[in-house]
Formats: structure tokens, sequence, C-alpha cells
């Protein structure tokens, strides 16, 4: 019998302030950008990316580009992202 499976989307689990917080974290820990802006367009489809992008100022098609795995946001687009989703950098040495 073959084993069925579902496609993962860490989006459908980032329902709370909490957990996107935690999600986003790990993933600056990591380091990665292209991880860093994936991880973002997981958090913008989670919370809307139509209303995110009107918050950010950036055009959901601009916006679905930049925060796709394969985008290179620019670092304008990056904080008003972080702005409109109520996240804040805190910078802490190395």
């Amino acid at each position: 019998m073959a084993l069925k499976t579902t496609p993962y989307d860490p989006a459908e689990y980032l329902d709370t302030p909490g957990r996107i917080a935690a999600y986003l974290r790990v993933v600056f820990e990591d380091g990665d950008p292209v991880l860093i802006a994936a991880a973002l367009g997981d958090v913008a489809r989670a919370k809307g990316m139509t209303q995110l992008a009107s918050q950010s100022g950036v055009t959901r098609e601009a916006l679905y580009k930049a925060l796709s795995p394969s985008g290179d946001p620019r670092l304008s687009t990056f904080l008003g992202v972080m702005k409109a989703l109520g996240i804040k950098l805190t910078p802490h040495a190395a």
C-alpha cells in the first residue's frame, strides 16, 4: 500500500503573533537570505498577501516576487513588510 502524504505549508500554522515570531527567530538565526525571504513569504501568505501589500506600500505582485524562495527583496521592501507585520528587528552582538 502506497503512503499517502499531503504538502506541508508552514503558513497554515502561523496563526498567532507568538508562532510567527518563533518561526522568524529560527529562520533569522540561520542567516540564509533565501530562507529569510521564503519565510517572510510564508508569513505574508498567512496574514493575507493583499492586505500586507497595501500596508507595506508594495504591489501584491512585487511582494509575491520579492518574498519567493528565488526573490531578493530590497531593504525598503523588507523593512516595509516587517513593519506591516508588527515585527521589530533588534540587533545583538554575535
